[in-house]
């Protein structure tokens, strides 16, 4: 499994296998869907962006591609990939997946951040799988034992997902109006993930062309 910016290098990507997302980590292809995306004032404000030019959103991506700090993949709806005979990206993205490794005191530490942009991909589980699937990456591929998400106190869906995961609020901030949640990877706890990523495989990516089964 590779992703985009920090990871080993390989050349296989997770694929959810009879659920609900697949993950792709390729961003080449992306920048107009999320472009059309980021319009949108709900999104800006749930996830505290700014607006971006077309070409100011190609210079992020190609920033986190090469950074080694951070990981990113995009989330694919399975349902509309598989029912295309050639599927691309951009034409089934729902959303995106990022780990942060930015602590340099403590390299076992990701933040995670989830975007579920794509409206009619929103409540069926896209975000918690997506969460399940790059966390298990972080614990099995990078040596994480514990992650952070930071989340907008407004973002009630975000906060329940992140406390269904297991993640208990460790800290309030007034002044950016956001709650941490952290979660530390006990060995109960890291048994329950790998459970709840048992049907993941990783397969070949070449040029966009994987195909889940």
């Amino acid at each position: 499994m590779r992703g985009d910016g920090c990871g080993p290098g390989g050349e296989a990507w997770p694929v959810g296998r009879g659920r609900l997302p697949v993950l792709l980590g390729t961003l080449s292809s992306s920048g107009n869907g999320y472009h059309e995306w980021m319009k949108s004032e709900e999104l800006q404000r749930l996830t505290a962006s700014e607006p971006l030019t077309l070409e100011q959103e190609y210079a992020m991506q190609c920033s986190w591609r090469e950074d080694a700090d951070k990981c990113t993949f995009i989330v694919l709806d399975a349902e509309k990939w598989q029912a295309q005979p050639v599927p691309t990206e951009e034409s089934c993205m729902a959303g995106d997946v990022n780990l942060f490794l930015t602590d340099v005191e403590d390299p076992t530490l990701g933040e995670i951040e989830v975007m579920i942009a794509e409206p009619s991909c929103r409540g069926q589980g896209f975000g918690t799988e997506a969460a399940l699937l790059m966390m298990s990456y972080g614990v099995t591929k990078l040596g994480l034992t514990k992650f952070e998400a930071k989340i907008g106190q407004g973002n009630e869906p975000s906060i329940r997902m992140f406390q269904k995961l297991h993640f208990k609020q460790v800290a309030v901030s007034s002044i950016f109006q956001e709650v941490t949640f952290r979660l530390t990877m006990s060995e109960t706890e890291r048994q329950w993930l790998l459970e709840q990523t048992s049907h993941v495989e990783e397969k070949p990516y070449r040029g966009g062309s994987t195909e889940p089964h």
